[in-house]
C-alpha cells in the first residue's frame, strides 16, 4: 500500500542524514487504527514516527471505541503527497463527463449501482460525497477488496466507481474503462488531461487521497521542526520525485500547523458525510 512505500522510501534516507537506523514495521488493519494505537502510545522521544494514509480521519467515524483522538493525540509533522481518485465507467455506459453523468444517474434513480472495495474506503466516501453534492440516488455494493470490484467493472457487472487515478490509468489506455473526472480540486499535476469533477460543474469538491507522517503526542518542537525539516528536503530530491510519481503521488508538503489544519478539516468534513449518508463499519 501507498503508505508502506512510502515508509520505505523515506526510511533509508533518514538513515543516511541522521546517521541513525530506521526500521520500517507495518502494521495494517482496522483502518489503519492497530498502527495508530501504537504510535499513540509510544513515547515522544524520535524514535517512533508513523507514515499514514488520508484514511486515518475517517477511521474514528466508523470505529467510535477508537482509545484515542486523531487531532488531538498525534503530533502531525507533515503530510508527503497527493492524489486524486477519478470517476470510471464500463465502456459501454453511454456518457463521456461528469455532467452527462449525473444526469445519466437522475434519469434512473435507485436503479444503477456502483462498486467500492468495502465499507468506509474512500472509493466508497467519494461516490457518497457526490451523490450527498449532486443528489443522486444509485446503489452502493461493497466488494471484499480493490480486485474483485474492478474485475466486475471492466466486465460491465457494475457500471461505476472510483478507483485511484493511477490504478485506473492502464485500465483506460486498455480502453476497458472511460474516466469522466478526478477528484482534487485542481487537476492532478500528473495527469493533467483529466478535468476534476469541481470544474465540471460539482462546485468544491475536492478530495486528496494524501499520504502524512505522525510522531507521538507531545514531541518536543524542536525534534518535530527537525523531522518535519528533513522530510520535506527528502521529498525534494528528484528520484523521491520520481518514486512518488510511479504511485501517483505528487509531493506535497508543509509546516506542522499546516499539516495539523488539513488533518482537521478532513476530520470534520468525512465525519459530516460519514453522518449524512448515514455510512456504517461492516
Amino acid at each position: 500500500a501507498g503508505p508502506d512505500i512510502v515508509a520505505r522510501l523515506l526510511a533509508p534516507r533518514l538513515q543516511a542524514r541522521w546517521d541513525q537506523p530506521f526500521f520500517v514495521e507495518n502494521k495494517p488493519g482496522a483502518s489503519g487504527t492497530i498502527g495508530t494505537e501504537v504510535v499513540v502510545k509510544s513515547p515522544p522521544d524520535g524514535h517512533t514516527i508513523m507514515v499514514g494514509p488520508a484514511s486515518i480521519v475517517t477511521a474514528p467515524h466508523l470505529y467510535p471505541k477508537i482509545s484515542y483522538d486523531v487531532v488531538k493525540d498525534l503530533s502531525a509533522i507533515t503530510n508527503v503527497g497527493s492524489t486524486s481518485l477519478a470517476l470510471v465507467v464500463h465502456k459501454s455506459v453511454p456518457v463521456s463527463t461528469v455532467r452527462e453523468f449525473i444526469a445519466w444517474v437522475k434519469s434512473q434513480p435507485g436503479k444503477l449501482n456502483y462498486g467500492s472495495p468495502g465499507n468506509g474506503t474512500h472509493h466508497h466516501f467519494c461516490m457518497e460525497l457526490l451523490k450527498l453534492q449532486a443528489g443522486l440516488d444509485i446503489v452502493h455494493v461493497p466488494y471484499k477488496g480493490s480486485a474483485p470490484a474492478e474485475n466486475d467493472l471492466i466486465a460491465g457487472v457494475i457500471p461505476t466507481m472510483f478507483l485511484p487515478v493511477h490504478v485506473a490509468l492502464p485500465k483506460i489506455k486498455a480502453g476497458q474503462i472511460k474516466v469522466l473526472g478526478e477528484s482534487l480540486k485542481e487537476r492532478h499535476p500528473l495527469f493533467p488531461d483529466i478535468p476534476s469533477l469541481h470544474e465540471q460543474g460539482v462546485t468544491g469538491y475536492d478530495v486528496d487521497l494524501w499520504i502524512g507522517v505522525w510522531a507521538p503526542p507531545g514531541m518536543p518542537a524542536d525534534l518535530l521542526a527537525k523531522y518535519n525539516s528533513e522530510i520535506r528536503a527528502i521529498v525534494a530530491l528528484p528520484e523521491m520525485r520520481e518514486q512518488l510519481a510511479s504511485q501517483g503521488l505528487v509531493p506535497n508538503t508543509g509546516t506542522p500547523e499546516q499539516f495539523a489544519k488539513l488533518v482537521k478539516d478532513d476530520f470534520e468534513k468525512w465525519g459530516k458525510v460519514i453522518r449524512d449518508a448515514k455510512i456504517r463499519a461492516d
